[in-house]
């Protein structure tokens, strides 16, 4: 059997029983944790990975639009296969412009387990 992965958990906490940093025990918690990291991370934001991220976030300064989608549909895609392609495949993204929100699904596949996998994001206006 399998040794269970643990991993520093994303959002960063401090695990208040037991005085150090709260660990993930999960592997496809862990996953989806990554993901949203590797989203909501601007490049440049890294100092030792300026390059790291897809920066969503940054889209909120710009007209909620089609072509925002469209972008961010690409800086996803693009994002998660470099940074996270040895852990997970892409299958699909979609961006979908809503009023003030931009909704992105996020279709993978966790190569260790071949298992598929969506996460739903918002990212609001």
């Amino acid at each position: 059997m399998a040794e269970p992965i643990t991993a520093v958990r994303y959002p960063f906490a401090i695990d208040g029983r037991l005085g150090r940093l709260a660990r993930e025990s999960d592997y496809e918690s862990y996953i989806a944790q990554l993901i949203r990291q590797v989203l909501f991370t601007a490049q440049g934001e890294r100092i030792n990975r300026p390059d790291f991220g897809a920066g969503v976030k940054r889209l909120v300064f710009g007209p909620n639009s089609p072509a925002t989608a469209s972008l961010a549909q690409t800086m996803v895609y693009q994002a998660l296969d470099k940074w996270l392609g040895s852990l997970i495949r892409i299958d699909d993204v979609q961006a979908k412009a809503d009023a003030e929100r931009l909704n992105i699904t996020v279709v993978y596949t966790i190569l260790s387990k071949r298992e598929q996998r969506f996460l739903n994001v918002e990212v609001t206006f």
